[in-house]
Order: C-alpha cells, then sequence, then structure tokens
C-alpha cells in the first residue's frame, strides 16, 4: 500500500506564495493534489504521470489554477510538489495528494485514485 504524507499548508495573504509537498512511500502510475472545502466534493487540482516514455512527466491543471500552480516530481526523493502562486482567498480548502494505479488523462475523479494523504490545510486571508 502507498502512503501518502502531505505538508507545506498554512496561513497566507492573497496574492502570496506557498510549496506543498507529498512524500510517497513508493510512486505509482500517476499523482495528484485534490482539495475539497466543508461539505463539499474533493475536487482535482493537478495530475502528474510518472516515469519516462510519453506519458511520463505530463501533467494536467484545473481550469481555475492553470498559471498559477504547478505541480512537479523528485522521483529520487519520492516526492510530489504543489508550488502555489497568486493565491486567492477562494483557493482556501484542505489539500491531498493521492495516487492512482494508472496513467491519468486529466483529472479523474476523486473515486479512481487508490491511495490518498491525510491533508493539509491551506488558508488564504488577509
Amino acid at each position: 500500500e502507498v502512503q501518502l504524507v502531505e505538508s507545506g499548508g498554512g496561513l497566507v495573504q492573497p496574492g502570496g506564495s506557498l510549496r506543498l509537498s507529498c512524500a510517497a512511500s513508493e510512486y505509482s502510475y500517476c499523482m495528484a493534489w485534490f482539495r475539497q472545502g466543508p461539505g463539499k466534493e474533493r475536487e482535482g487540482v493537478a495530475t502528474v504521470n510518472i516515469g519516462s516514455g510519453d506519458r511520463g512527466g505530463v501533467t494536467y491543471y484545473d481550469d481555475s489554477v492553470k498559471g498559477r500552480f504547478t505541480i512537479s516530481q523528485d522521483s529520487s526523493k519520492r516526492m510530489v510538489y504543489l508550488q502555489m502562486n497568486g493565491l486567492k482567498p477562494e483557493d482556501t480548502y484542505m489539500y491531498y495528494c493521492a495516487a492512482r494505479r494508472s496513467y491519468c488523462s486529466g483529472l479523474h475523479d476523486a473515486d479512481s485514485f487508490n491511495f490518498w494523504g491525510q491533508g493539509t490545510q491551506v488558508t488564504v486571508s488577509s
């Protein structure tokens, strides 16, 4: 079973930046960041395919974060990151790292991911 541990959340002012980190006990084919608000469904933020070949390194983003957030990976450390710039109050959510046993071809539903971290809270407020 893949274990995922997130870190890096916190309180930041609008326009500020945060970098979330996800430490994985092992990589899976696709790693992702989701976010969830109280009483809402978990929504995909970004995905990255792991490995070499045509699908390795391919990333996908939700339209609401394109140009502001960047997902990346460091395979030597089994880490996945989410660099968040230009943060807005509406980015305030619990953020989760997730892993999927197959490659991603976009932002997939949360149900298709097999492993989850415990989450890290991001609050954007002045």
